[in-house]
């Protein structure tokens, strides 16, 4: 059932998945450039139950059925997802302490919030899966690749079925931003020595939107940091090789619980 989180004036779309033991942290799930709550599917309360920990799932604004984010996007739209939107959303959900789950677009803010520690005090540790630290030719290839698919084949009709009104908004939003000329040079590198959590990184051999030189990037410059290149998987681990990154997740967690 689809709930729905105010926060000044704006409303969110939620899910909590309530499975958690006492003082444990919140499992915080955030979504993609084009996800949603309803396309982490059931992923995120198969791991609040392999972990006994209460999940939290929320479509940032201009996805699902949360409000709209007025266009166009700014190139920084990631940071001020981090450091502006994340900390309000979580002291309106009452969440103290949390391990962020971050997927492509998901996984950059967590490493941009876990980043400026004055913004994550509550913050145990970061899972990312396929997150993008700075801006490679193959990842703007494959938003292009996307826009085609959007404008030309069925993408668009895939999209409605989970964001509804936000359709155009979530897409249009993603891919002019990116496609930006600006964002060539977007790179958040700057905050991984900052991170002062443990951190789990996961991508896929064959990610279409990124190289293995972002695991290299995230692992040479974090302190506590775990890195997997997953075989046969693309863009999304939890997706596509689903047992094996709920096993890798699941063990990380458990290490890291207070």
């Amino acid at each position: 059932m689809t709930q729905f989180l105010p926060v000044d004036n704006t409303r969110y779309e939620i899910r909590w998945y309530r499975y958690g033991k006492k003082n444990r942290p919140v499992l915080v799930f955030l979504h993609e450039g084009l996800g949603c709550v309803k396309l982490w599917k059931s992923f995120p309360e198969r791991l609040a139950q392999q972990t006994a920990c209460d999940a939290f799932v929320f479509s940032r604004t201009g996805y699902g059925e949360s409000d709209p984010e007025p266009l166009p996007w700014k190139p920084n739209f990631m940071h001020t997802q981090a450091l502006k939107a994340l900390p309000g959303i979580l002291a309106a959900a009452g969440i103290d302490t949390y391990i962020l789950i971050g997927h492509s677009d998901g996984g950059s803010i967590a490493l941009i919030h876990a980043g400026t520690p004055h913004a994550a005090p509550g913050l145990k540790a970061v899972i990312t899966e396929a997150a993008h630290v700075f801006c490679e030719p193959v990842t703007l290839a494959s938003i292009r690749a996307a826009k085609t698919a959007y404008v030309s084949r069925n993408l668009k009709e895939k999209l409605a079925r989970y964001h509804k009104a936000n359709t155009d908004n979530a897409f249009w939003g993603w891919n002019n931003a990116w496609l930006n000329p600006r964002f060539a040079y977007w790179d958040i590198q700057k905050f991984l020595p900052r991170i002062q959590v443990p951190v789990l990184a996961l991508q896929g051999k064959t990610d279409p939107y990124g190289t293995p030189a972002q695991l290299t990037a995230i692992r040479n410059h974090i302190t506590h940091c775990d890195t997997r290149l997953i075989p046969d998987c693309g863009h999304a681990p939890h997706m596509e090789q689903p047992d094996l990154a709920m096993a890798q997740m699941t063990d990380f967690i458990k290490a890291h619980l207070e």
